[in-house]
């Protein structure tokens, strides 16, 4: 995987959230959110990470933890990648 991550899990659903990767950097569960467009004209797809999405992604990493006794026990990351046409960003760290 880029970034040299291990990829644990991809398209999970867990505690009513979709988790679309879950992958390991070190000693750190990442989450990993992927958002796609054709083309930015109508915003860039960073932006449609709200709160109400955070939260859902949040929900779902903490019924993923929770599930595999792993709540408090590891150190979390979430990640957002961006798909624009060809070009791939990759946003470390973008929520907490």
């Amino acid at each position: 995987m880029e970034r040299g991550l291990e990829l644990l899990e991809r398209n999970v659903t867990c505690a009513g959230a979709e988790l679309d990767i879950i992958a390991r950097d070190d000693e750190t569960i990442v989450f990993v959110e992927v958002r796609g467009r054709s083309d930015d004209l109508r915003g860039h797809p960073f932006e449609t990470i709200n709160a109400r999405k955070q939260g859902r992604v949040r929900r779902g990493a903490t019924g993923w933890l929770i599930e595999r006794d792993l709540w408090n026990r590891v150190a979390i990351r979430f990640d957002v990648v961006a798909l624009v046409g060809d070009d791939i960003e990759w946003l470390k760290n973008a929520f907490w």
